[in-house]
């Protein structure tokens, strides 16, 4: 399938820049990109095995990308305009029963849709690198190094912005990123401005009870050489979700889906076909 740009209005009419790709007749995967990344993150997954199975889902979140940045803390620092804007995306591409799949911000954006709009339209949740330990939380900023803060990503000052984004970048890989993705990555996160960076990133939710209460499938991708989502973290998930199936990749950092792709295609693929199988089981019984 050729790759589709979508427009769709989110909460407070933020429009949405959507790209869609994979097999439009499969089983739908809303991909939820992390904090000041891009839909691009998941391109290997567009050309890669989950493409010939599933329909792939991937909005720029409000701020980021090509979607609408509207100015002002409140679009940003609590959870409704990130569910909701997720539910828009599933009520206007007419996704029926999607896996979402969060990475990093993106799992809380899909707790968030969790807290607001329950677990009945969807089939489960995998989250990549998300702890349900809030991300500005004082637990979490103080075990993170000054690259991993990335306090320096909030600046209006462009060269201070600069220089974070890049040791930020550097921090999420285990492995050295080629010249080509590192300026790639670089540009799509200098998209998002500095206020909106901070006020996604800081604000602080309880949408993860939602989490933890749902009776959906959920399972956790956590790279073992891991900056972004510390050890304590990810001990974290695990312990308060039991149930979670979990999938680890040694040598791997805060994006496997980008530094073992196969791997990561193949289980995410594995947990999703057992969600699907789940949801057409309950609508038979």
């Amino acid at each position: 399938m050729k790759a589709l740009s979508h427009t769709v209005s989110g909460y407070g009419g933020v429009k949405l820049h959507v790209r869609e790709a994979g097999n439009p007749d499969g089983p739908p995967l809303l991909l939820i990109h992390g904090w000041s990344q891009h839909h691009l993150s998941w391109s290997k997954q567009f050309k890669g095995m989950l493409a010939e199975r599933f329909r792939l889902i991937a909005p720029d979140l409000r701020g980021h990308g090509a979607s609408d940045k509207p100015e002002g803390a409140h679009h940003y620092d609590c959870a409704a305009p990130w569910a909701d804007d997720m539910r828009a995306v599933i009520r206007d591409l007419s996704l029926e029963n999607p896996l979402l799949v969060g990475w990093s911000m993106g799992g809380w954006v899909a707790m968030d849709y969790l807290s607001i709009h329950g677990d009945a339209d969807i089939a489960g949740i995998a989250l990549i690198g998300t702890s349900v330990m809030a991300p500005g939380s004082p637990e979490v900023l103080a075990e993170r190094s000054p690259a991993v803060k990335a306090e320096g990503m909030y600046s209006a000052n462009q060269e201070v912005a600069l220089t974070s984004t890049i040791a930020f970048l550097k921090a999420c890989f285990a492995a050295p990123l080629s010249k080509q993705d590192l300026a790639l990555m670089t540009g799509f996160n200098m998209l998002v401005p500095p206020a909106i960076r901070k006020a996604s990133r800081l604000r602080q939710t309880d949408s993860e009870a939602a989490l933890l209460a749902t009776d959906r499938p959920v399972a956790v991708f956590w790279g073992e050489a891991e900056k972004v989502c510390s050890r304590t973290m990810f001990d974290a998930t695990t312990a308060a979700l039991p149930e979670a199936t979990t999938f680890t990749y040694p040598g791997a950092g805060h994006a496997p889906f980008w530094e073992r792709p196969d791997a990561f295609d193949t289980d995410l693929a594995t947990f999703a076909d057992a969600a699907f199988a789940r949801i057409a089981q309950g609508a038979s019984a």
